[in-house]
């Protein structure tokens, strides 16, 4: 025989210490008793987004039935291929190689007549190296294109905006 001591590998369960251990678990609740103090169930409600949008209306005097409604990105189109399609069109007119008229609806009055300003300023049409978009807010997209003229590297920033229903570009500049 030996002498030698035997471990106790037994594990002690404390029915309290269970009770501590997680409240959102409902089988530990099983005891009539406890099942009246057991928490409520949580319900879950899908948050909408909020609009804290502000169109921008370059100092315009609008009356109150003209002002631009704001719109939320979950109503309007996928923003990274609206804005691949957008900039290689703004490539292409200030290439000369497409008309500004088919940008109107999509940019302001004010973005719109510097557009046409600078088409046909570049003399080739430049490829479009990345595009880096952030969404600061509900509504809201701003973005920053790289595009490369031969051996020169350009940024564009572009903002867009939902309003009425559609992306309206608000700031477009090659710097």
């Amino acid at each position: 025989m030996t002498t030698e001591p035997q471990e106790r590998t037994e594990t002690i369960q404390r029915p309290w210490m269970q009770l501590i251990s997680s409240t959102e678990d409902r089988s530990l609740w099983s005891h009539p008793v406890l099942d009246l103090f057991a928490p409520p169930p949580r319900e879950k409600f899908e948050q909408k987004a909020k609009l804290y949008l502000v169109p921008s209306i370059f100092g315009e005097d609008l009356e109150p039935d003209e002002m631009p409604v704001p719109t939320s990105a979950s109503e309007l189109p996928d923003i990274h291929i609206w804005t691949m399609k957008f900039i290689v069109s703004v490539v292409e007119i200030w290439a000369g190689r497409r008309q500004p008229a088919q940008l109107i609806r999509w940019c302001h009055r004010v973005i719109y007549m510097e557009l046409l300003k600078n088409s046909g300023s570049q003399t080739e049409i430049g490829k479009i190296k990345s595009i880096h978009q952030s969404q600061p807010l509900d509504g809201i997209c701003e973005n920053t294109i790289l595009i490369r003229y031969g051996d020169r590297l350009r940024a564009v920033v572009i903002r867009f905006e939902g309003v009425d229903g559609r992306w309206l570009c608000t700031a477009l500049e090659m710097i």
